[in-house]
C-alpha cells in the first residue's frame, strides 16, 4: 500500500489531539500506540468497506466460521506487515522519537483464546482474507481472557486477564445489528394465522447480543474479512424501582447474570453452576451468529431458504458450537414458518464439522436435564433430530441394538454433541492424516461405516506471515535475499533453500540468527521474570497447553534424571541444556496444576544445587500466550512434542518450530506423522510406542508400571522422588497424588494412563541423540535448514485452500 509518511504523521497528531488533547511530544507510549492503530484503521475501514460491498453484489457463497475463541495475538505488527507499511511506521516513529518494540508492547494480546483451536481458527481467518476468499469468523467478545498466570511459590496464580482495560483500537461496535437470544422458559404451541402449528418459547430471559467487528487484513491484498464477536447484554438488566429501595445488588442481578455470558473465556466448569454458564456462552453466540447469517441472507435474496445452502457454509470448529445444528432449525420452523422436512433439507447441507480430538472426554456432551432447563426448545429439536436418526438406525441395523445406542444422540442422560454434528453435517473432518484414521478406524467408526462419504482429512497448518515473517525477522531477510519474495504467499518456494543445506556461508548465517534469536529471549526473560539462561546452551523447549496427554511430566522426569546423574557424578561431560517450559492448567483441572508445581520446584532445586548450576537450567515462561511464542519459537532449537501417540489431534505448535528451524523430538502423534514424512526421520528425533503399539497393550489390559520401574532404576529414583521429601512438605499431597496415578491409578483409573514411564527409556536415548547430534553444529544446522525447506506443506493457505475446494465450495471474490 502506498502511504505517504508525512500523511500518516498528520493521522497520529489528529488522533492525539481529537482522543487525549495532547500533541506528540506530550503523548504517552499508549497513546501513541493508540494513535498509530487508529491512523492504520483509516487505511484497513476503505478496503474493509470495499470487501464488504464486493461481497454483498458476488451472489456466490460464503463461509462462516463458529469458533468458541480466536487466539488472535497481538494486532499491531501483523497488520502493518500485511498492508505492507511497516517499515514506514518504523521511520515514522523513529523521528517522533519512539520505538515500534515499545510501542507494540502496549498492545495486549486480546483475550479470546487459549490454545492450539483458537491459534488455528486465527491462523484460518488470515489466510481466507489473504486468499481473498469470502470467509468470515463468529465468537464472543469475552471481557476477559481465561486467567493471567503468574507463578508464585511455584505454584499456579490466576489473576484477571483485563485485555479491554483500555478500549481495543482495532474494533466497531455495530448497534444496530444486536440481535436477542433467548436463554430458559417454557415451550408453548401456538396456531399463526394461517392454521399452522408452531412453536414459541414464553418467559424466557432475554439476552441482547451486541456486535463488535474485528478487521482480519490479507497480506498484500485489499480483501478485508470480518470477525464478529457478541458481548452480552441485559436489555432489561437495571431495575430503578429496586435500586431506589436501596437493594443494589438485586438491581443490578439480572445486568450481571446476562453479562456473564460474555466475561470469561471458559469459566470453570467442574460444577453445575460453571456447566450451566459454558452452555449458555455457546447457545447465546451461536443463536446470535446464525440469526446474523439469516438477516444477511434475507437482505439478498428474500425469503427462498431454499437458496440458503448456496449462501452459507457453517463451519463448527470442534464440538463447542455445534448446537447451532438444532438452532437452524427452531429459526426457519419457528420464526420463518418451515416445516420439518424443508428446514432439515436445508440444514444439513450447511454445516460443517471439524473435530479436534481424541480424548473421549473431550467429545462434548450436556446431562439431559441441564440442557432442557436452558434451551427447552432446542432440546426438543435434539429429541425429534434423534427419534428420526433411531428410526433410519432400525432400518439399517434392525438386530444391532447396541450399535444404534452407541449411535443415539442421546444415550445414558446425556446429549452427545460430536454424534449430533455428524447426524446434521456433510462433513466430518480430522485435523492430521493420524488423527483422521484413528477416528474413521476406532472412535468414530460407526459412523465412519454408516456415512464414509462424509469423513475427510484436512491437515492443520499455520500462517508463515505471522510465525516466520513477524517473529523471525532476520530468518525472514535471510530467506527473502536467498530465494527472493513470494513464499510469504506460496510457503512451497521455500524449498528453493534447500540446495543451500550445502554452502557453508549460509549455514554460517543460519546460526548466526539462530542465536542471535537466543540472546534475545535470554534479555527478555532477565528482563521479566528475573532468569538468566546462557544462549550458549542447547535449547530445548515444550510450551503448550498444560494437559497430561502431552507429558510435560515426562519431560521434567528427564530433567530430574540428568540432575541425579550430575549431582552423583560431577565429572561427567554434559553440554549445558536449558529446559524451557510455557503453559497453562485449565483453573479447575488439579493435577494439571501439580505438575506446573513440579517443574518449578525441580527449577528452584536445580537454581540451590552447586553441583548442576550452569550446566542444567530449567526455566517456566509464565503466562504463555501468542507474544511469548513469537520470542521463544525463533531461539529453540528443539522441539519437544512428546504427547501419548494416539492422543495428539495434530498440534500446530510443532509446525510453527519446524518452520524456524527447531528439530521435532516427538513421538508419531498427531501432525509429526506428516513433518517426519516430510524431513524423513534422519532429520528429526522420534521415539516412543506407536498409536497401533497403544492400542494392543490397551485391548489386551496387560499394561503394568511396576515392570518399567522394577528394571530401571534411575527412572524408580525419579519417581519416588515425589514422594520421598525431595521436595519438601509443601508439595506433599499434590506430588503424591501424582505418584498414585502413575503407580496405583486415581479415582477408577488406571495407572499411567499416558504411558510416561513406558516410554521414559526411548525418550532418554532420544535425548542422548539429540545431544550427541548437536556437538556436530555442521550436521545440526543441515538438519535445520532442511526442516525450514520442507515446510510448506503446514501453511494453513494450503489448509484453506483444501477446506475451501473440497468442503466450502468457495470462491476467491477480487476486491476493488
Amino acid at each position: 500500500m502506498n502511504i505517504d509518511k508525512e500523511t500518516f504523521k498528520e493521522h497520529i497528531r489528529l488522533r492525539l489531539k481529537r482522543r487525549y488533547g495532547k500533541e506528540i511530544a506530550e503523548a504517552s507510549r499508549h497513546d501513541i500506540f493508540d494513535a498509530v492503530a487508529a491512523a492504520s484503521m483509516e487505511y484497513i475501514l476503505d478496503n474493509w468497506m470495499a470487501t464488504r460491498k464486493a461481497f454483498d453484489a458476488n451472489p456466490g457463497r460464503q463461509m462462516f466460521y463458529l469458533s468458541a475463541e480466536f487466539l488472535m495475538g497481538r494486532a499491531l505488527t501483523n497488520n502493518l506487515i500485511n498492508l505492507g507499511i511497516l517499515d514506514m511506521v518504523k521511520e515514522v516513529l523513529t523521528e517522533i522519537g519512539h520505538d515500534i518494540n515499545e510501542i507494540e508492547d502496549q498492545e495486549p494480546d486480546a483475550g479470546l483464546g487459549n490454545g492450539g483451536l483458537g491459534r488455528l481458527a486465527a491462523c484460518f481467518l488470515d489466510s481466507l482474507a489473504t486468499m481473498n476468499l469470502p470467509g468470515h469468523g463468529y465468537g464472543i467478545r469475552y471481557r476477559y481472557g481465561m486467567f493471567e498466570q503468574k507463578i508464585e511459590h511455584c505454584r499456579q496464580i490466576e489473576k484477571p486477564d483485563n485485555w479491554l482495560e483500555h478500549r481495543d483500537p482495532w474494533e466497531i461496535k455495530r448497534s444496530d445489528l444486536a440481535v436477542d437470544v433467548k436463554i430458559g422458559g417454557e415451550v408453548t404451541l401456538i396456531v399463526d394465522e394461517q392454521g399452522r402449528e408452531r412453536f414459541t418459547v414464553k418467559n424466557a430471559e432475554i439476552i441482547r447480543a451486541i456486535p463488535h467487528d474485528m478487521p482480519i487484513v490479507g497480506y498484500n491484498t485489499k480483501t478485508v474479512n470480518t470477525l464478529r464477536l457478541w458481548e452480552a447484554y441485559s436489555p432489561d438488566g437495571f431495575n430503578l424501582q429496586l435500586f431506589n429501595d436501596m437493594q443494589y445488588l438485586r438491581a443490578v442481578e439480572k445486568a450481571n447474570q446476562a453479562e456473564d455470558l460474555s466475561r470469561v473465556l471458559y469459566p470453570n466448569d467442574s460444577g453445575p453452576s460453571g456447566k450451566a454458564l459454558r452452555l449458555k456462552q455457546q447457545y447465546f453466540f451461536v443463536s446470535a451468529s446464525l440469526q446474523d447469517i439469516l438477516r444477511s441472507f434475507k437482505h439478498r435474496f428474500g425469503t427462498n431458504f431454499t437458496k440458503l445452502p448456496d449462501f452459507a457454509v457453517v463451519q463448527l470448529n470442534d464440538t463447542h458450537p455445534v448446537v447451532a445444528i438444532p438452532e437452524m432449525m427452531r429459526l426457519l420452523m419457528d420464526e420463518e414458518g418451515l416445516g420439518w422436512d424443508e428446514s432439515w433439507a436445508i440444514v444439513t447441507k450447511m454445516f460443517a464439522y471439524t473435530n479436534h480430538t481424541i480424548l473421549a472426554e473431550a467429545l462434548e456432551k450436556w446431562p439431559l436435564d441441564l440442557f432442557s432447563s436452558i434451551i427447552p426448545r432446542i432440546y426438543n429439536i435434539v429429541e425429534e433430530i434423534d427419534r428420526r436418526h433411531q428410526e433410519a438406525l432400525k432400518q439399517l441395523y434392525p438386530n444391532d441394538w447396541e450399535r444404534r445406542h452407541r449411535m443415539s444422540i442421546i444415550a445414558d442422560g446425556m446429549i452427545h454433541m460430536a454424534r449430533l454434528a455428524i447426524v446434521g453435517g456433510f462433513s466430518v473432518n480430522g485435523v492430521a492424516a493420524l488423527h483422521t484414521e484413528i477416528l474413521k478406524k476406532r472412535e468414530l467408526r460407526d459412523w465412519y461405516e454408516w456415512k464414509p462419504q462424509n469423513f475427510n482429512n484436512k491437515t492443520n497448518g499455520v500462517t508463515q506471515r505471522r510465525w516466520l515473517k513477524l517473529a523471525n525477522p532476520g530468518l525472514s531477510a535471510l530467506i527473502t535475499e536467498t530465494i527472493g519474495t513470494g513464499w510469504e504467499t506460496d510457503l512451497s518456494k521455500l524449498k528453493a533453500l534447500e540446495p543451500y543445506v550445502e554452502d557453508p556461508q549460509f549455514r554460517k548465517r543460519f546460526a548466526e540468527i539462530k542465536r542471535n534469536n537466543k540472546v534475545q529471549l535470554a534479555a527478555y526473560l532477565q528482563k521479566t521474570q528475573g532468569v538468566t539462561i546462557d544462549p550458549d546452551s542447547i535449547f530445548d523447549v515444550q510450551v503448550k497447553r498444560l494437559h497430561e496427554y502431552k507429558r510435560q511430566l515426562l519431560n521434567i522426569f528427564h530433567v530430574m534424571y540428568l540432575h541425579n546423574k550430575l549431582a552423583d557424578d560431577p565429572t561427567i561431560e554434559m553440554p549445558k541444556q536449558t529446559f524451557i517450559f510455557g503453559a497453562k492448567a485449565a483453573s479447575g483441572y488439579r493435577r494439571a496444576k501439580s505438575i506446573i508445581s513440579l517443574i518449578c520446584a525441580e527449577a528452584a532445586r536445580i537454581d540451590a544445587d552447586p553441583r548442576v548450576k550452569g550446566r542444567l537450567k530449567v526455566v517456566f515462561a509464565e503466562n504463555y500466550r501468542v507474544t511469548l511464542a513469537e520470542k521463544i519459537i525463533p531461539a529453540a532449537e528443539v522441539s519437544e512434542q512428546i504427547s501419548t501417540a494416539g492422543k495428539e489431534a495434530s498440534g500446530t505448535g510443532n509446525m510453527k518450530f519446524m518452520m524456524n528451524g527447531a528439530l521435532t523430538l516427538g513421538t508419531m502423534d498427531g501432525a509429526n506423522v506428516e513433518i517426519v514424512q516430510e524431513v524423513g526421520r534422519k532429520n528429526a528425533f522420534i521415539f516412543g510406542l506407536t498409536a497401533e503399539e497403544i492400542a494392543a497393550v490397551e485391548a489386551t489390559h496387560s499394561y503394568d508400571p511396576h515392570l518399567y520401574l522394577g528394571r530401571n532404576p534411575a527412572l524408580a529414583r525419579v519417581v519416588h522422588q515425589l514422594v520421598d521429601g525431595t521436595f519438601g512438605h509443601e508439595f506433599q499431597a499434590a506430588f503424591k497424588e501424582l505418584y498414585d496415578s502413575l503407580v496405583h491409578g486415581v479415582d477408577g483409573s488406571r495407572p499411567d494412563s499416558y504411558y510416561v514411564l513406558a516410554d521414559f527409556d526411548a525418550y532418554v536415548q532420544a535425548h542422548e541423540k539429540v545431544v550427541s547430534t548437536y556437538a556436530d553444529q555442521d550436521t545440526w544446522n543441515k538438519m535445520a535448514i532442511i526442516n525450514v525447506a520442507r515446510s510448506g506443506i503446514f501453511s494453513t493457505d494450503r489448509t484453506i485452500a483444501e477446506y475451501a475446494n473440497d468442503i466450502w465450495k468457495i470462491k476467491p471474490i477480487a476486491v476493488k
